[in-house]
């Protein structure tokens, strides 16, 4: 389903809307969205970027142009999650906190990473499939594992030692 409330820029393309939850989010010009993928109210997705099946965007999620999300990717935006209060009362959004996450301009997800939040994933640079971002990852690194660490670096080896 997609809400009456989210702005879609020219030439996206949701492949099919009946399989998508996307509410209160803007998605930029020539976007691409997979089946089952979930954007919630507040995030915000770039120009000509991919977003592959089966991703959930939470809310506090700034994907820049050019960035592509793999299949399964996982955005989290609470460090402790609870359902409840100290005093056992259901919490509501008055209750925590959304720590804002930002996916810099032509960087990627591999699928089934996890990206927990309040971190910054940098341009261009590439997170490994499965891998669980725990930290800010530098523009260009390539960043793999449980926590991700850097493995490498994705500009040709000229543009690194100028």
């Amino acid at each position: 389903m997609i809400s009456s409330d989210v702005v879609l820029g020219r030439d996206v393309r949701v492949f099919q809307p009946d399989l998508v939850n996307l509410y209160g989010c803007s998605v930029g010009d020539g976007t691409k969205i997979g089946a089952f993928v979930e954007i919630q109210q507040g995030a915000t997705i770039g120009k000509n970027c991919k977003i592959s099946s089966h991703t959930f965007v939470c809310a506090g999620v700034a994907i820049e142009d050019g960035a592509f999300i793999g299949h399964g990717v996982m955005f989290i935006n609470d460090p402790h999650p609870q359902a409840v209060n100290e005093d056992g009362s259901l919490q509501t959004p008055a209750d925590w906190k959304c720590i804002e996450t930002r996916v810099s301009a032509r960087a990627s997800i591999g699928s089934n990473a996890t990206i927990l939040c309040g971190v910054t994933i940098g341009e261009g640079a590439l997170v490994g499939a499965g891998a669980v971002v725990t930290k800010d990852v530098p523009p260009y690194a390539i960043v793999a594992g449980v926590p991700a660490r850097i493995m490498g670096d994705r500009r040709p080896k000229h543009a690194i030692s100028e």
